[in-house]
């Protein structure tokens, strides 16, 4: 029954733009959270924050990356790691070459 009286809350039709309340959206968009908004009954768009949306994008792409790092585990073969010494080798780093480079940081 909750999920049934959310949706309720959480609609609204295009008219009430039409009818000069999108202000009023906003500011219950921004209060209480995404809105879907109706248009001939029918869920035409829906109304989020900015901060909603960064937060939504973020969660997405962790899941993505973490998509693509179960995938790279899963199909993990020690026989085809390389060591340093023969990545160098076959590129022709010496250690002058990584003394010269600035330091990377990895988040």
């Amino acid at each position: 029954m909750s999920t049934v009286m959310s949706a309720i809350q959480n609609t609204i039709s295009i008219s009430l733009f039409n009818r000069g309340l999108a202000g009023k959206i906003f500011d219950e968009v921004k209060k209480y959270g995404a809105k879907v908004v109706m248009k001939n009954n029918t869920p035409e768009c829906v109304l989020m924050s900015p901060a909603e949306y960064v937060e939504l994008m973020n969660e997405v792409n962790d899941a993505r990356l973490l998509t693509i790092a179960s995938e790279r585990i899963a199909n993990f073969d020690s026989t085809k790691l390389v060591s340093m010494e023969a990545f160098d080798k076959e590129f022709g780093f010496t250690e002058t070459d990584l003394a010269d480079s600035d330091e990377v940081e990895f988040e």
